[in-house]
């Protein structure tokens, strides 16, 4: 089979992750290619939650999928092959951050560890931020500890369960309950900084809306 025949994307659905890894270890190399695309999102977002760089992050699956690719014959389906992988690609992106910063490795499991929430002058391009809720929640997110952001992006973003969060990092599942309410409570803070919201800013009304509320009000009580 060619792989321009693997990459159809009428084959995409058809076949589970167990018949691809077959295929792969049948001598089928280019059919791995199927689990990449399919797993990409996933992966890319799990090395994020302990990287802050793209291009890094980018590096690091590349190493996470060839890793997994020379290993693919010790994959005994105990798990799911996403999570599989997904631990594959997590301590990839641990390693290299723990030759980066030691510190930060640490912060993972660190409970005497304390956030770090600087304050953010509102800009003029954060303040009209309507269209960039995006980069704004990818910028509160990024700026959290480690130990805060992994759980958040694993539960939150990728919408992982709270015992496939706990498997992934080792944690137990009261400990990523605890860390995700403290991740979301922080991004809320740091959102409210970089939008500039106060409690005089926030859900103004505006004034053609005022405009019709005060004429529909003084229409009535004409009435």
């Amino acid at each position: 089979m060619t792989a321009s025949q693997v990459l159809d994307k009428t084959r995409l659905s058809e076949w589970s992750d167990q018949e691809i890894i077959e295929r792969v270890l049948a001598g089928d190399s280019p059919a791995y290619e199927l689990l990449m695309r399919r797993y990409n999102q996933r992966l890319y977002r799990l090395i994020r939650s302990v990287l802050r760089d793209d291009a890094e992050a980018e590096d690091v699956m590349q190493e996470a999928y060839l890793r997994a690719f020379r290993n693919l014959s010790q994959y005994e389906g105990r798990s799911t092959f996403s999570t599989w992988i997904g631990h594959i690609a997590v301590n990839e992106a641990l390693a290299r951050l723990s030759k980066a910063s030691r510190l930060e490795y640490k912060d993972l499991n660190d409970p005497a560890a304390t956030p770090d929430i600087a304050d953010v002058a509102p800009t003029p391009e954060a303040q009209s931020a309507s269209g960039e809720t995006q980069r704004l929640l990818e910028r509160a997110i990024m700026t959290l500890p480690l130990r805060y952001r992994s759980v958040l992006m694993m539960h939150d973003v990728e919408d992982m369960t709270t015992a496939d969060t706990a498997a992934m990092l080792e944690l137990t599942e009261a400990t990523v309950r605890v860390r995700l309410h403290r991740a979301r409570a922080l991004v809320r803070r740091k959102l409210f900084a970089l939008v500039g919201a106060t409690s005089t800013s926030a859900f103004q009304i505006q004034a053609p809306r005022c405009d019709r509320v005060v004429a529909n009000v003084l229409r009535r009580i004409a009435e």
